[in-house]
């Protein structure tokens, strides 16, 4: 039997799990044959995506060099993909040179993942999407510290030190809070009146983490009251203009910086690679994950549109599904491969987790009708294995 070559296009949270899932499951494979992993993504390291607000805040390096997971007989390419064509089961890439490419695949996993969401251009701000915009955020409200240093204007000097969070999912929420935080440090060290620090954590609606209980509603922003944050509700950002905000109300609020973290969409590169897609630009796959109309094509994570069969329910686009997504993936590909039955996708437990600053944090579990909720240093313990182990970091 010829050996395989197994592609995972994506080296994010569900494209590294996939690749150490498929590795692992086939050391077991009946016939004999070997796998040739290859890793394909455009970064020079695989970014911890989940944790953008630590380099706006502290200036956390959160890139992993890919020698971290491509050992061992994996191989990495720093290219971009820009068709795949099932029917010679071989993909096209632009390497790192600008060469086009093509190499052929057996088993090939689509896991590109999703992008932050960008507000329109004249809409001011700055969007939290990368580590070098979450660096110069950094830079941006730290060069504002130092400007309300020398500042006698207290007005200005109040505008300086204040900072607009647009977006209020879990990204908003911990940006905001890790953000508080840095600055309360910072402003310590030039002198500045710690009071004159506003964090605000906008939100277009009614409430924050409605897909909650109300009990950790309720408990999770008097948490971010007690911190620092004010959250807003029902206070959508139309603009930032020469320091201003705009709300729906009409309402201006001065602010020396405004972030945008308004939400994720499916990465836009897949709909230049000739895959089935949903309107939203999501992978259609079945309940094994396999790329419908596309042998030995299967794709998870934030890219792909996964819904429990049993439930109907589809698998949100957060980190915590992309790791038992992959788990299960492995034992996919290997039954596939072995012509047994495949294991079908299960949702995971219900939960979420907030990280709000060292040692602080918030988790949720629902478990046999209960809600569990943990709060203080165990909840911030919790969060960080759920960030280490996205990133296969354990």
């Amino acid at each position: 039997m010829n050996d395989l070559t197994c592609i995972i296009i994506g080296g994010g949270h569900a494209g590294l799990g996939a690749l150490k899932a498929i590795k692992e499951e086939s050391q077991g494979l009946e016939d004999g044959r070997r796998i040739r992993f290859v890793l394909i993504d455009k970064q020079p390291g695989h970014v911890r995506k989940v944790m953008l607000f630590r380099p706006a805040a502290s200036g956390e390096e959160i890139m992993v060099p890919w020698t971290r997971y491509c050992s061992d007989g994996a191989e990495f390419l720093q290219s971009t993909v820009t068709y795949i064509d099932h029917e010679a089961k071989g993909i096209q890439y632009t390497d790192a040179q600008g060469n086009d490419v093509r190499i052929h695949y057996d088993l090939l996993v689509v896991a590109v993942g999703s992008i932050v969401r960008r507000p329109d251009p004249d809409r001011g701000g700055i969007a939290l999407t990368d580590p070098q915009v979450a660096a110069d955020i950094r830079d941006r409200w730290r060069a504002n510290l130092r400007k309300a240093a020398v500042e006698t204007n207290p007005e200005e000097r109040k505008r300086l030190m204040t900072i607009a969070v647009a977006g209020a999912g879990i990204s908003g929420i911990e940006t905001s809070a890790e953000l508080v935080l840095a600055m309360r440090k910072e402003a310590e060290a030039l002198g500045l009146n710690l009071s004159d620090i506003s964090v605000y954590l906008l939100n277009a609606n009614e409430g924050l983490f409605l897909g909650g209980p109300e009990k950790v509603r309720r408990k999770l922003e008097m948490m971010l009251g007690e911190y620092g944050v004010t959250v807003l509700h029902n206070h959508k950002v139309m603009r930032e203009q020469a320091g201003v905000l705009t709300l729906r109300n009409n309402n201006p609020l001065p602010v020396g910086l405004c972030i945008w973290t308004i939400g994720l969409i499916p990465n836009p590169a897949l709909r230049s690679m000739g895959l089935p897609l949903t309107s939203e630009g999501q992978v259609l796959v079945d309940e094994c994950y396999r790329v419908q109309g596309m042998s030995g094509v299967y794709s998870i994570g934030d890219c792909a549109r996964i819904v429990d069969p049993s439930t109907g329910k589809a698998d949100q686009m957060t980190c915590k599904e992309a790791g038992p997504q992959a788990l299960r993936l492995g034992k996919i590909v290997m039954a596939d491969l072995e012509g047994r039955p495949a294991p079908v996708h299960k949702s995971f437990l219900e939960t979420f987790g907030f990280g709000l600053g060292q040692n602080r944090g918030l988790v949720w579990i629902r478990k046999w009708g209960l809600d569990i909720m943990i709060t203080g240093k165990l909840a911030w313990k919790v969060k960080k294995v759920g960030w280490d182990f996205a990133s296969w970091l354990r």
